[in-house]
């Protein structure tokens, strides 16, 4: 026995209980009913007044509570099998003089049971005799009552499924668990029916397989940083299986991508390294250009020793301004500076300025 029930629990898509119908029993239906109740009570209170109200209102809740019975499980057998009772209850228990109302009511649970009612958003595949008829879109439509019955009713909008792939190795031998989103919607709806069984769990597993299949394809690196890619890869592949079932796959998106939590530190060691290896890069080639900038202001300066020395004044000087401190120097910097011949080469150069602007006063 537990051998028996290993072997369905292996089974991913075992179907689970699900109410069939041959048709839709609604609100239009049972104002139908009441119609063909209304005629059929007045006919037979015009032929048999000696029955009474009494009558009529007995086979009237009766056939309410077959069309209750008739919305809950909306088969044509559960509609031939009440009618049964129905006859044989009203004929035996009650009397064969109300077979008026009985006619009336047997025709308005079976017209009844034929209004359909189609909502925008989907369509139904019919089968007369078992055998594929049309797909009938939305609106109001008559079945033919016991020989024709609708198959399914199908939602042509998007859809959106979310699937995973729990435990699946990269390329790279990373166990991971990945979680998707996919949109997909029915696009032939007489494939969808006709080519497949259950077309919603078929569209699950494939794109669950398409998923562990692409996993496989790539490293961890090119997961965690080409998503949209990957959805992509997986949507062609999956668009590809579904399209013959009249289903298409319009995106795949991945959601969410969990690794291991050891192997999430060594990834944020990694990348901090990284990091950090990178802005030691950066700091090199900063050396590097200042270098540059050093040896060419050093070449400017040889050319000119006033240059240098004011410019080690203004150095002193800036210090001394920006800090708003004291700075202690030996007495022998003022030598190498040598402020005396700094000063003297400044006043005769100002003093040759003023000699030439005089002789060009002269001479006009």
């Amino acid at each position: 026995m537990n051998l028996y029930q290993k072997k369905f629990e292996r089974i991913k898509n075992l179907k689970g209980f699900t109410l069939k119908k041959d048709f839709a029993f609604g609100s239009i239906s049972f104002l139908v009913l009441a119609v063909f109740l209304g005629a059929g009570s007045v006919l037979q209170l015009a032929l048999f007044p000696f029955l009474g109200i009494e009558a009529v209102v007995a086979v009237s809740t009766a056939v309410f509570l077959c069309a209750l019975v008739i919305a809950i499980f909306p088969l044509w057998v559960t509609m031939t099998s009440l009618l049964l009772i129905l006859w044989v209850g009203v004929v035996g228990g009650l009397s064969i003089y109300l077979y008026p109302i009985t006619i009336f009511a047997t025709l308005g649970l079976l017209f009844s049971s034929s209004f359909q009612l189609v909502y925008h958003w989907d369509k139904v595949i019919i089968l007369r005799l078992g055998k594929f008829h049309k797909v009938q879109g939305p609106g109001l439509f008559l079945l033919i009552p016991l020989v024709d019955r609708i198959a399914e009713f199908l939602d042509m909008r998007i859809r959106a499924t979310d699937f995973s792939a729990e435990k699946t190795l990269t390329k790279d031998t990373v166990p991971v668990h990945v979680d998707a989103l996919c949109f997909w919607m029915i696009w032939d709806a007489k494939k969808a029916i006709l080519e497949v069984e259950d077309y919603t769990e078929a569209v699950i597993l494939s794109a669950q397989t398409a998923l562990r299949d692409s996993i496989g394809k790539h490293p961890l690196s090119s997961l965690l940083s080409k998503r949209e890619e990957l959805g992509r890869e997986i949507q062609q592949a999956l668009d590809a299986k579904t399209n013959p079932w009249g289903v298409s796959i319009l995106s795949v998106e991945i959601t969410d991508i969990i690794i291991p939590k050891e192997l999430e530190d060594s990834l944020s060691k990694q990348a901090q390294a990284e990091r950090e290896k990178e802005s030691r890069i950066i700091l090199g080639a900063a050396e590097v250009e200042i270098a540059k900038k050093f040896r060419e202001a050093s070449a400017e300066y040889a050319k000119d020793s006033i240059a240098l020395q004011l410019r080690s004044m203004n150095m002193i000087y800036e210090g001394i301004r920006q800090n708003n401190s004291m700075m202690l120097m030996p007495a022998s910097i003022l030598d190498h500076m040598d402020f005396g011949a700094v000063l003297g080469s400044a006043a005769l150069q100002k003093l040759q300025e003023t000699e030439s602007a005089e002789e060009q006063k002269e001479q006009v």
